[in-house]
């Protein structure tokens, strides 16, 4: 259903060209169909990755839902093929496809959570906080027993630094403290967290002294 709106909804970005910047007016949104795209936020002097998204992922809708500024920069990392929406056609998408309104509606509340947790990461102080905030997103998004202390995440160096916005190199040096005082063990694909309940009082912490 998706490729058949490609001739009519379709749009193609080349690699590393900007889709839209943060801060401009849109009224616009992308679902991708292949491709993947950076999205980047300035935060103070430096500019942050929040997510590196891919086919079947959406951006920029909340200039449909809120009628603001771009929160963020999206550009293409490879070519990109994406269905592009605007307000009119979105509303028209919603009568005519209701089982993709559907998925795009449940895609949106989905992203709008995953968006605001990010950026209370990178508001973090600190690196600490900021990977210790990461391994509770992770543990928040994941189903675990109630009351389970020792969890495992299916994550690397590389996906906790790309979260926090730091250097890979800074974050693994936090993860060989974790690691050396017996908080968590790290493997090549995964990080084992031996009491979560460490992590959340850290955050809590790390929150009230801001």
């Amino acid at each position: 259903m998706l490729e058949a709106m490609f001739g009519k909804f379709g749009k193609t970005f080349q690699p590393n060209e900007i889709i839209f910047c943060e801060y401009e007016p849109g009224n616009d949104f992308y679902l991708i169909q292949e491709g993947q795209v950076k999205i980047t936020k300035t935060v103070g002097s430096s500019v942050k990755t929040l997510d590196v998204l891919e086919a079947g992922d959406i951006f920029g809708e909340m200039a449909i839902l809120e009628e603001q500024p771009r929160s963020a920069t999206a550009s293409a990392i490879n070519e990109v093929k994406a269905l592009n929406f605007n307000r009119a056609n979105f509303e028209l998408l919603m009568t005519k496809q209701p089982q993709l309104a559907l998925r795009l509606l449940t895609i949106f509340s989905t992203r709008i959570y995953d968006a605001k947790r990010r950026l209370m990461i990178l508001l973090m102080d600190d690196i600490i906080g900021k990977v210790s905030d990461v391994f509770l997103m992770l543990y928040e998004k994941q189903t675990f027993t109630d009351g389970l202390k020792e969890i495992t995440l299916k994550v690397t160096a590389d996906d906790v630094a790309n979260w926090c916005g730091q250097p890979v190199g800074e974050v693994q040096k936090v993860l060989a403290q974790y690691k050396k005082s017996g908080k968590i063990e790290v493997y090549a694909d995964r990080i084992q967290i031996f009491n979560i309940q460490e992590f959340q009082r850290t955050v809590a912490q790390k929150r009230k002294e801001k």
